[in-house]
């Protein structure tokens, strides 16, 4: 992914940089099992629990396949079982929305509502999670925009999040430099 690609260019800036300071660098080779595998180990585990969320359980694992897919910061996992989730999915006869208790941790709620009226269930989990992860609703937006949700229309089927909501979340969970919340207010319930 793209933090991956970024490390090898990275330590060697380092290394140039600490060189010309008169101090003393060593660079890892790029490229390597054990460079891939420090930055894998370096993302974020968030679980969740998707046991309540009815019909929209497939959804649900695809939403957070695509967060998987766009940002290395953070990887939401199924829980394990006999364990507690950070996020916890559910589903519901109301509108899709999510109360995020802080980042990486909440509850979201597929409602049927908007699926009902013909939005994109897979749209809805990406969306939702987004807010877990610190992200807030972008309304009115375009389709492009993940986190413009449902003013995108019912005819929206993008789930994933465009560059700048990427780069948001791989903000928040990026490392010792990371914000320790996100842009949404903790304890709010969200409405999409």
């Amino acid at each position: 992914m793209h933090v991956r690609k970024l490390t090898g260019g990275l330590v060697a800036a380092l290394a140039v940089t600490f060189s010309l300071m008169g101090g003393q660098a060593t660079a890892a080779p790029t490229g390597t099992a054990s460079a891939t595998e420090d930055v894998a180990a370096a993302a974020r585990v968030v679980t969740y629990d998707a046991g309540g969320s009815a019909e929209f359980r497939s959804a649900v694992d695809r939403g957070a396949a695509i967060w998987n897919e766009s940002v290395d910061a953070v990887e939401l996992r199924p829980v394990a079982a006999g364990q507690r989730a950070n996020i916890r999915v559910l589903a519901d006869d109301g509108w899709p929305r999510a109360l995020t208790t802080s980042l990486g941790n909440g509850t979201v709620w597929i409602g049927r509502q908007a699926v009902n009226e013909g939005h994109d269930t897979i749209r809805i989990s990406s969306h939702e999670l987004g807010h877990i992860l610190g992200l807030p609703d972008r309304k009115p937006g375009p389709c492009t925009s993940l986190m413009s949700g449902s003013s995108a229309g019912t005819s929206c089927k993008n789930a994933y999040p465009n560059a700048a909501e990427k780069a948001e979340v791989e903000g928040y969970f990026g490392g010792a430099f990371a914000p320790t919340a996100g842009s949404v207010p903790l304890n709010t319930l969200i409405v999409d």
